[in-house]
């Protein structure tokens, strides 16, 4: 696996955490991209601080402000990165921005479902509606028929514990909504790559570890890998994707996981 090349790339929910992560690698990368548009709620706010002090030190990283659950910030956010790429497209879309209620399975309520699946799944089908236009622009621009990362490609980040298979992880916490969304997510990438195999855009859905976020982490244990490892593991195989993977459920080394 090489470095992975890219001209532009879009990281949602990139304030903090494995967002955040991902903004910071893909910034220093030897050839780092000519944009990195990283989207977050609140982009002048508190939580956005380590970002705001990173686009002052990098002219191609550009804040845009983006609520994953609402159709209008969406349909705003693609406008204003249109405006930035001009007739070049956006080669990358990550769909990192994600929420979690770690309740039982008896105390989940309907709000909660709801609040989940707006952002951990419709968001993301919504965002790649949004930006299909930008992405099948990168696509076309690209020279060579097969698919990868650095012509077009959405990359969703997903959970081992979506998997129906294997229920990682369920002594630490039920999570019932969480999984449910992660599920959910998985298919819709499936259902991506099928849909947009044609326009030469690869889809995959990773699962990044169990990693020490603020989402992650819990006061009973830590969890094992770190931001640092979790994204440049992912950058790694995402810089080696092909046709073969469009559709995959990844982790952080490459390995293709159950659904």
């Amino acid at each position: 696996m090489g470095e992975l090349r890219v001209r532009s790339v879009l990281v949602t929910g990139a304030n903090r955490g494995i967002g955040l992560g991902l903004v910071r690698h893909l910034l220093g990368l030897p050839n780092p991209p000519e944009w990195v548009f990283a989207a977050c709620r609140d982009p002048k706010g508190q939580r956005a601080q380590e970002l705001q002090n990173l686009a002052s030190k990098h002219p191609n990283l550009v804040i845009v402000p983006l609520e994953v659950t609402e159709p209008a910030s969406i349909k705003a956010a693609a406008a204003s990165v249109g405006e930035r790429l001009k007739n070049s497209g956006l080669n990358l879309l990550i769909n990192n921005a994600g929420i979690s209620h770690y309740k039982s399975f008896d105390s989940n309520t309907q709000e909660d479902m709801a609040q989940v699946y707006a952002t951990n799944t419709i968001g993301p089908l919504l965002l790649s509606q949004a930006f299909l236009p930008l992405l099948k622009k990168a696509a076309q621009g690209s020279p060579g028929s097969g698919l990868s990362c650095s012509k077009a490609a959405i990359i969703n980040m997903s959970s081992y514990a979506g998997s129906i298979q294997d229920i990682y992880l369920w002594e630490y916490g039920q999570a019932i909504s969480y999984r449910c969304s992660k599920a959910a997510l998985n298919m819709l990438t499936k259902c991506q790559s099928l849909s947009y195999r044609e326009h030469g855009i690869l889809c995959a859905a990773f699962h990044p570890g169990w990693v020490q976020t603020d989402m992650g982490s819990s006061a009973e244990m830590k969890p094992p890998v770190t931001v640092d490892e979790s994204v440049g593991g992912m950058l790694k195989v995402m810089s080696s994707l092909s046709e073969k993977d469009t559709g995959t459920f990844l982790d952080r080394e490459g390995k293709v996981l159950p659904w």
